[in-house]
């Protein structure tokens, strides 16, 4: 009789604290490590599980790919020159950075069970590649881009902009409220909803994690121009007068008879649409000029 009550205290007294049987652990789940050093990834499970048991290690990539590390007791052959198993454990002798991801440690016996590692591998960032654009027109959207391909785990994006720090949120800091830009520091792009001429300056951005000193790319600058409608004015008053000269001499050369008879009309109009297309461009490739350009060229063909 005591000893079934004392039995049913233990199971109750395991019950309370959240002890259960069949766990299998880890002593640390988030492993870091500089890249081309050595590590262990270390795994073990109670006796619940029975003498006859079978550990193995899976790994899924930042992709979501999975494939075995170790599988039967062997390292798999990918990794058959710097892993080994010690007990349970992982031994990397050397990671590189195509081992960022998760690691399973999978026990199968009398039932089954698995602990989860996060390996992070610790890769300096490297100068980004950043795309600035030299010359813009007011009113546009413009997005200027950073990214750095080595850094892990992954950096974060700073810009700065005449070598002052643009803030994530500009709104909330003194002398920003009336910036209008949206950056992202996750994936480094810093974009101008509507670009104005006071966002003239010199670009540059940074890229930061904790694995080793920020990079920055080449500081270029960024000019903001007013639409040129003169320029667009120009251009139409040209293409009206090649059009009138298209024109004339087309009808000279029908009234002359120097197109073959049942191909005038034919000719013309192909010549015409040819014609068009050389002095659609030279127009100027703003909105408003094309769509006066194609304005005036539905009228003109409309005459043939």
């Amino acid at each position: 009789m005591f000893f079934a009550w004392f039995v049913s205290a233990i199971l109750l007294a395991f019950a309370a604290t959240g002890v259960s049987s069949f766990s299998v652990t880890t002593s640390n789940a988030n492993v870091r490590v500089k890249e081309n050093e050595g590590v262990d990834l270390t795994c073990s499970y109670s006796s619940d599980f029975g003498s006859d048991t079978r550990v193995e290690w899976k790994f899924k990539d930042q992709t979501g790919s999975q494939h075995f590390v170790v599988f039967d007791g062997q390292a798999t052959k990918p990794y058959a020159n710097r892993v080994t198993m010690y007990g349970n454990n992982l031994r990397f002798s050397k990671v590189t950075r195509k081992d960022n991801g998760v690691y399973d440690c999978e026990v199968s016996g009398v039932k089954f069970g698995e602990a989860r590692v996060k390996l992070t591998v610790l890769v300096p960032p490297s100068p980004p590649l950043c795309r600035i654009p030299t010359s813009v027109t007011t009113g546009k959207n413009i997005v200027l881009s950073c990214h750095d391909k080595d850094g892990s785990p992954p950096p974060q994006y700073k810009w700065y902009r005449n070598d002052v720090l643009l803030p994530p949120e500009p709104s909330k800091i003194s002398g920003f409220q009336n910036s209008t830009y949206v950056l992202n520091s996750a994936n480094g792009n810093l974009a101008f909803p509507s670009v104005k001429k006071t966002d003239t300056a010199h670009y540059f951005c940074e890229a930061v994690n904790d694995a080793g000193p920020p990079q920055r790319c080449r500081a270029v600058k960024m000019e903001v121009r007013d639409i040129n409608t003169g320029g667009i004015v120009a251009g139409v008053i040209v293409a009206l007068l090649l059009l009138v000269l298209l024109a004339v001499g087309i009808w000279y050369a029908h009234k002359k008879g120097y197109l073959p008879p049942s191909q005038k009309q034919t000719w013309s109009t192909s010549r015409l649409l040819c014609m068009v297309e050389v002095v659609r461009m030279t127009i100027a490739t703003s909105s408003r000029s094309h769509h006066l350009w194609y304005s005036l060229q539905a009228t003109v063909l409309a005459g043939f």
